[in-house]
């Protein structure tokens, strides 16, 4: 009894602590939950890969290299799952690759895509990010070796699929990223045979090489490849397709112009010496020589003909979305930052070219110059305000074998025959930004008109203000132009993302030529810079912001209507212009972080949806215009006076302007009120002065200033005078009532404080 009372004691638990049985079973539960995702497959972080695959029973985890993550029915491997970003990160627009998860079968069949992360500023800000979901989608059904040319192509056994209308770049780059990627899964797990040069990958350019020669040698022997395209070729390409509308289509057809030069291009890799060399001089592919870094390759492009190879995309984008090279299903860009200017050419026999350009691929993008690539040119119909269509037409290049090394596995191409056409090149050999200016010299011509027109009303604003009737014609004139000109054709509408770009610059490292490349953005910042300097930001706010001149023109219909006018008391007035300070300093905040980040809340402002993409957006930022210009009928200007982050920014700028034009009485405030209760905008204080960080310039204040039948002042001067009888006058001196006048009218303009 003693021995077994002795046994249970040692037996049981002591109070307060688990039984051993229990205590094993919360350790295994333990172990069991940490090891969970060990064993857990990519299903359990993307649930949508089980729609991809229906009949899969099982799935792996991403491992292996490339990373992929196995997919079996039972036993049976049935397929794989992998992000793009894993397998062929692909800079994109914003510099940042597109992730995208991309499943395939065992047969290399895409059966599934998404978009798991991307950075593109133009879908950030711009164009909506379902398209770029309805256009990975379009791989579905599509084979991993499918020869994919995004905007068509010219080449036979090429398939078609458009690109994201205004998003070339982001379209070209999906399509590498999907296509790429799951080529190099499906080669690594034997689902089809691994493409590539082999033999042409260790060939290298004979940098101790140097034979002269001239233009007909280098277009002979096929250093400098054509693509040659007549109008025909285009309408050709675009046939079934909507047309365009435009009188300059040049994509059109033209009756009697069949073939007539499209384009006249010719291409080639200078960087061998016998190719640069002769091409550029001694000197010049010298000064060249020493900008590269080990690997860099030089490539020229020169052409005639009514379409640009270049076109206007990288000015804002800062990419060249018409041309391209792809190389063993690698595509390479061409940023305006590997833009070369190309001046003097030493070949005497060369024609002239009305485009010429040198780029640089970097040594860092894998480009192999011995093996072989393709040249591809998009062409673009536009048939919407934003949206357009597009043809690729391709050439191949392949370097002649006595500029390399060792030589390439693959016959020559047969050399192109030389171009006889005929061009100016009155601005090729200039900077990239004096082509920009070159290219918009109409539009910089009308701005210049505007900005003296608008330069000649401030300086002879007391002249027009005692004609009312000319002012307001000439003011609701000019609105229009801004509105129309400046805004919807020019998209020439400023942005506090202007402001935050260029304190990021100044902070990073500044440079002209980044702000160069916009000019008529450029011109309207040096206006507005004399003008905060001068009078405050008013001048800008009243007269030259397209956005500003929708709202006064939609409230000047409301007021011929007669709709009823809404104002907010005078103290929440004063506590609404807050807001627009607060949102600056938000905004300024992310700046700091991330200049991308700040672009994107910087939506507030509804500039690039009213003005910029003429309302061609999707509901939401539709929705947000109407109610602002909905609140414009019945309250002037309400999103200048209380949202706008850049007309804070410009108010904080021309704080301390230094002067002050509009006048201002001694009864202004003590007791006449008249301006304060008239002021569109609000900006003047019931005690008398104007608050210069609100006043929009419109110089209504000044058109009473001047009018002795409204300004209450002057109005009883005026009756004064009426009633004084009329004295007699001597001979050679002046009536009382115009000496008493005079004196009025000095003692009654005193500068305002």
């Amino acid at each position: 009894m003693d021995t077994l009372l002795v046994f249970s004691r040692k037996a049981a638990p002591s109070a307060g602590q688990p039984s051993r049985a229990l205590q094993l079973m919360l350790l295994t539960l333990i172990l069991f939950l940490a090891s969970a995702r060990a064993f857990a497959g990519v299903d359990q972080k993307y649930p949508e890969v089980r729609q991809y695959f229906p009949a899969a029973t099982r799935f792996g985890d991403i491992s292996g290299t490339p990373p992929a993550a196995p997919v079996y029915q039972g036993d049976t491997l049935i397929g794989y799952v992998f992000e793009s970003v894993m397998v062929a990160p692909v800079p994109a627009y914003s510099g940042e690759p597109i992730n995208i998860l991309v499943a395939i079968d065992q047969n290399g069949k895409i059966v599934g895509t998404k978009v798991l992360e991307q950075q593109e500023p133009i879908l950030l800000v711009g164009i909506p990010v379902q398209r770029l979901y309805d256009f990975v989608a379009r791989y579905i059904g599509h084979h991993v070796k499918d020869k994919i040319v995004v905007g068509g192509s010219s080449s036979p056994g090429t398939v078609k699929i458009d690109a994201i209308s205004s998003a070339t770049v982001t379209s070209m780059v999906a399509n590498e990223t999907i296509m790429n990627a799951a080529l190099e899964v499906a080669a690594s797990r034997n689902l089809v045979k691994a493409q590539g040069h082999a033999a042409a990958a260790k060939a290298t350019i004979r940098t101790d090489f140097f034979q002269p020669t001239n233009w007909a040698g280098l277009t002979g022997n096929g250093a400098f490849r054509a693509l040659h395209l007549t109008r025909d070729d285009v309408v050709k390409a675009f046939a079934g397709q909507p047309e365009s509308g435009l009188a300059d289509d040049p994509t059109a057809p033209v009756p009697g112009q069949e073939t007539a030069p499209f384009i006249d291009l010719y291409y080639a890799d200078i960087t061998p010496p016998s190719v640069g060399r002769s091409l550029l001089g001694d000197e010049g592919y010298a000064a060249i020589e020493q900008t590269l870094q080990p690997g860099d390759e030089l490539i020229a492009i020169v052409a005639n003909g009514i379409y640009s190879f270049k076109g206007l995309g990288y000015v804002r984008g800062g990419i060249f979305d018409r041309l391209h090279i792809m190389q063993a299903d690698k595509l390479f860009l061409f940023k305006d930052t590997d833009l070369i200017p190309f001046n003097d050419v030493a070949l005497a026999d060369m024609p002239p070219f009305q485009e010429k350009a040198i780029f640089v691929l970097r040594h860092g993008q894998g480009f192999n110059p011995g093996t072989p690539w393709t040249l591809q040119l998009l062409v673009n119909r536009q048939i919407g305000p934003l949206k357009s269509i597009y043809s690729t037409f391709t050439g191949s290049y392949e370097m002649p074998a006595a500029y390399l090394s060792q030589p390439p596995s693959t016959a020559l191409t047969p050399p192109a025959p030389a171009a006889t056409g005929v061009g100016t090149a009155e601005t090729a050999d200039n900077p990239l930004w004096v082509q920009i200016w070159y290219g918009r010299r109409f539009e910089i011509a009308i701005l210049g008109i505007g900005l003296l027109v608008l330069s000649a009303i401030l300086i002879f604003q007391d002249w027009l203000v005692k004609r009312p009737r000319l002012l307001e014609n000439l003011r609701t004139g000019y609105l229009i132009y801004t509105l129309v000109f400046l805004g919807w054709y020019s998209l020439a509408q400023l942005s506090v993302v202007n402001i935050l770009t260029f304190i990021s610059s100044v902070i990073h490292g500044f440079h002209w030529t980044t702000f160069l490349m916009d000019p008529l953005i450029f011109i309207l910042w040096v206006f507005v810079a004399v003008s905060l300097l001068l009078v405050g930001r008013g001048v800008y706010c009243g007269w030259l912001c397209p956005f500003g001149a929708l709202q006064v023109l939609i409230h000047k219909v409301a007021v011929a209507l007669k709709i009823p006018q809404l104002e907010p008391p005078a103290y929440l007035h004063e506590r609404l212009w807050a807001i627009k300070y607060i949102i600056l300093l938000f905004l300024f905040g992310l700046s700091l972080q991330s200049v991308g980040l700040a672009e994107r809340f910087a939506e507030v402002e509804p500039f690039k949806t009213a003005i910029t993409l003429h309302f061609l957006r999707s509901w939401g930022y539709v929705l947000y215009v109407a109610i602002l210009l909905g609140a414009a009928v019945f309250t002037n200007k309400f999103y200048c006076r209380y949202i706008c982050p850049l007309g804070a920014g410009l108010a904080v700028s021309g704080r301390w302007h230094l002067f002050e034009w509009l006048r201002r009485r001694k009864e202004c405030g003590h007791p006449c009120q008249l301006c304060a209760v008239e002021c569109e905008v609000r900006a003047i204080s019931p005690l008398g002065p104007i608050n210069y960080n609100e006043c929009h310039y419109c110089l209504d204040c000044q058109v009473t200033y001047h009018n002795d039948h409204k300004c209450p002042p002057l109005v009883e001067r005026r009756k004064k005078r009426e009633k004084r009888p009329g004295p007699t006058v001597r001979p050679g001196f002046p009536t009382p009532a115009t000496q008493g006048l005079a004196g009025n009218d000095l003692s009654a303009e005193t500068a305002s404080t």
